[in-house]
């Protein structure tokens, strides 16, 4: 009686990837974004709040139907829909319309500069304070001292020192959120630096700066694009603030708060060269606030549609 041996058949599995530790494709990340923001009344509201407020800023010069420094010193305090005037003149016959259209275009050029300043300074900043503990221990109790005081006192005082302007004016409002911005990305690079694609980076001897450059940053931008829209419209309320003191841009530049700044004297007399730059500032920010809160929901990837 012969036993024959029975071949083992060895089998091989492959291991299916984990859905868990797959980072979305790129595409995937967008539509889901899209789709958030579309799905959010509020969102959309701002977002068209924010295309008219661009489209006025950028053609700004096109759409005025005067020089916002054109004086008309036989027609002041015109009211609105007079003939020529839309919304009327102000106590030196400028019309208000043509100065709404520019000071608006100067409000978004002061947002934009300060978010900029803002991003390039608290960016690198929080990057180090969260990924170094030594460099923490300093920029922390840097970023504390700044945040005791008051941002517009922080930014009167920047630009005070600077003499005023549109530029002296973004720098300050810029600087003034920099405490800010690092906190956010601080925080980021801290929850980041614990994560398992990190740890492994680490493990292989990968420079400190490819990380910080090539995972935690590109990890970090949906909190830094939220905080950017947080900062505009405090920079656009900041510059009226500033300029309505006399330290922002200065006169006969055009400015919302140069117009409510001059229009606050006759305001029970005639209030509409007060009332619509008013109003112009309360739609560029309204604008920023609805479509950063819905863009805030849309990055967050525990919401989904």
């Amino acid at each position: 009686m012969t036993v024959t041996d029975t071949p083992v058949v060895e089998t091989t599995t492959t291991a299916e990837p984990n859905p868990v530790l797959q980072t979305p494709p790129l595409a995937a990340v967008r539509g889901r974004v899209l789709r958030q923001l579309w799905h959010n009344p509020l969102g959309m509201v701002g977002a068209v709040l924010l295309l008219i407020v661009i489209f006025v800023g950028v053609f700004a010069p096109l759409l005025a139907p005067y020089s916002p420094s054109e004086v008309h010193f036989s027609t002041p305090f015109q009211q609105p829909g007079t003939v020529g005037f839309l919304l009327g003149t102000d106590d030196l016959g400028r019309d208000i319309l043509s100065r709404v259209l520019y000071g608006t275009r100067a409000s978004l050029e002061v947002g934009v500069l300060s978010v900029l300043c803002a991003v390039l300074l608290g960016v690198p900043l929080g990057l180090l304070s969260g990924y170094w503990r030594a460099a923490d221990m300093v920029l922390s109790r840097l970023s504390d001292v700044l945040l005791a005081f008051p941002f517009i006192i922080l930014a009167v005082g920047l630009t005070a020192i600077n003499g005023g302007g549109l530029a002296d004016a973004a720098i300050a409002l810029g600087i003034a959120q920099v405490p800010i911005m690092m906190r956010v990305v601080r925080a980021e690079t801290l929850r980041l630096k614990e994560t398992d694609f990190v740890l492994a980076a680490n493990t292989m001897d990968v420079p400190s700066w490819r990380i910080l450059g090539e995972h935690i940053l590109p990890n970090s931008l949906a909190p830094i694009i939220v905080q950017a829209t947080v900062i505009m419209p405090t920079a656009v309320l900041g510059e009226a603030i500033l300029s309505f003191l006399g330290l922002g841009i200065k006169p006969p530049a055009p400015s919302l708060g140069i117009m409510l700044s001059d229009a606050q004297q006759y305001l029970l007399r005639t209030p509409w060269p007060g009332i619509f730059p008013g109003v112009a500032l309360a739609i560029i920010c309204l604008g920023f606030n609805l479509f950063g809160d819905a863009l805030r929901d849309a990055l967050d990837p525990k919401t989904r549609r």
